[in-house]
């Protein structure tokens, strides 16, 4: 796969999750700006699990530099709307409300758009609120020339070794208490309001981010296509006692979630990484796998770095595409039961104690490696792939990222949780909300002062309008009831070929 033209082929486009946060450090509770447009149907600004959860979308894209520099004109039309509110910098969240005063996403009043709210209310419903307020970055990649098992061969790679991605990128050490406020979570107490754990890494990938018990029942193996999609199928249409517990609709007639299986929609399972492709109007992202295959893949782990400006920078990226072609280059044999739960131990030791001096893993072909020796022989593999990226875009961009970021593994200080840690220790009294605090502050400066053309703006302001027009449409549209489009849209034909 490391001919030049494939290389050049590469695509790929980043969500990135922030909340709204207040200038001292709590949650903004106002609805989704309207300056913004429509969360429904913007391309590029939409909302995740809260109103006050914005996700930023940008298209996809054949550059390292192209695909940043849209993520940073998105970020400049976000700013000029919040008034005095910034983005929260953190993927752990600012000070939160109680759970049931952290409000949900709303889309109007559409039948898709009532249906993206009653999700989410059923997230809340499950899991509580304030698991769905962390926010990240995901990575969406693609690769000329490679098919669904392709695709799934680097799933079950990624699976294997994609810890190292938390050690070197992880930025989640610590974090509020008010996101745990309540429930048992096993952290140390840093200062006054801060927990956290000396050696995390990335508490958000951790035991106290977005896991599910219940999920956890959920035998989904990437061997083939037909295996992840029944598996999957299973988990959107088998009744879960503890959901039909809750029911789908109060006695009152207000709607809890919209159905008590497993899963709601595709989307609840979580997951370190997705086969994605991208859907038609109305279609199940599980039907458009099966139909048509896996066209791109999501990679979900990512942290938010509060050192750059816009949450990820030119390094990551490069790492992270050197890393996709090492697993897309390496043997991948099916994955089995026990190895998936060794692969889940992994990220759970990584996460909370990934800095911790000689912490061992398991192996996924037995036994059990230092994290260190097993970082550096994966470190290798992918240096290979960054001297083909640089032979096909000339320079040594890639290998000079990949040297810098592997240099983490003897000097852990240099890790972006390690760095979080010392700067919360030197400047800002061991709070976690006093450095994100600071660091939104300063972001939201840098981000204001940098030039925003006329183009720019005007651009911005005809999506923001076209996307209101749009969602206006939709809604006048709607024929059925919603109860009836519900059903339709939770039925199990609607995910078969």
């Amino acid at each position: 796969m490391n001919n030049k033209e494939t290389l050049l082929g590469i695509r790929r486009g980043i969500e990135k999750e922030s909340l709204r946060a207040l200038p001292g450090g709590g949650l903004a509770l106002t609805p989704h700006p309207i300056a913004l447009g429509a969360a429904l149907t913007h391309p590029h600004i939409t909302t995740d699990y809260s109103e006050s959860q914005l996700e930023l979308i940008t298209g996809v894209q054949a550059g390292v530099d192209d695909v940043l520099t849209e993520l940073t004109e998105i970020h400049q039309a976000v700013y000029r709307a919040l008034a005095d509110e910034r983005l929260w910098v953190g993927s752990m969240p600012c000070g939160l409300p109680t759970d049931e005063t952290i409000p949900i996403g709303r889309y109007g009043s559409s039948n898709v758009g009532r249906a993206k709210s009653v999700y989410r209310m059923g997230l809340g419903q499950r899991y509580g609120r304030r698991m769905q307020t962390i926010s990240g970055i995901h990575y969406n990649w693609s690769i000329p020339g490679v098919g669904t098992d392709g695709y799934l061969g680097v799933i079950r790679n990624f699976r294997r070794e994609g810890w190292l991605l938390l050690y070197l990128f992880g930025a989640s050490p610590a974090l509020c208490q008010s996101f745990v406020a309540g429930r048992e979570h096993g952290l140390e107490r840093l200062s006054g309001s801060t927990l956290y754990l000396p050696h995390a890494t990335s508490l958000r990938m951790g035991r106290l981010g977005y896991q599910s018990d219940a999920q956890a029942s959920i035998a989904v193996s990437y061997n083939c296509l037909e295996s992840y999609a029944a598996s999957l199928q299973d988990a959107l249409t088998t009744p879960y006692p503890a959901y039909e517990a809750i029911g789908v609709q109060t006695p009152g007639g207000d709607y809890n979630q919209l159905s008590t299986s497993l899963l709601q929609i595709e989307n609840e399972f979580y997951s370190t990484i997705r086969a994605k492709r991208v859907i038609r109007s109305g279609e199940r992202p599980l039907h458009a796998l099966r139909e048509r295959g896996v066209e791109y893949i999501e990679v979900r782990l990512m942290d938010l770095d509060p050192f750059e400006p816009v949450g990820i920078g030119a390094d990551t990226i490069r790492v992270l595409d050197a890393f996709l072609l090492h697993c897309l280059a390496s043997d991948s044999p099916n994955d089995t039961p026990a190895e998936i739960a060794a692969n889940a131990r992994n990220q759970h030791a990584v996460a909370a104690r990934g800095r911790e001096p000689g912490l061992m893993l398991e192996h996924w072909r037995g036994g059990q490696r230092s994290l260190c020796d097993w970082a550096r022989e994966i470190i290798a593999g992918c240096a290979v792939q960054a001297d083909a990226l640089d032979a096909a875009h000339g320079g040594r961009a890639y290998r000079e990222a990949l040297d810098r970021v592997a240099q983490r593994l003897a000097h852990p200080e240099l890790c972006p949780s390690a760095r979080m840690l010392a700067a919360m220790r030197e400047g800002f009294g061991n709070s976690y909300v006093g450095f994100i605090r600071h660091q939104s502050d300063l972001t939201r400066d840098v981000l204001l002062a940098l030039p925003y053309p006329a183009g720019l703006q005007q651009r911005f302001e005809q999506m923001a309008a076209q996307s209101l027009a749009e969602q206006a449409r939709i809604e006048a549209a709607d024929t059925l009831d919603f109860e009836t489009f519900r059903r339709h849209y939770v039925s199990p034909e609607r995910m078969a070929v």
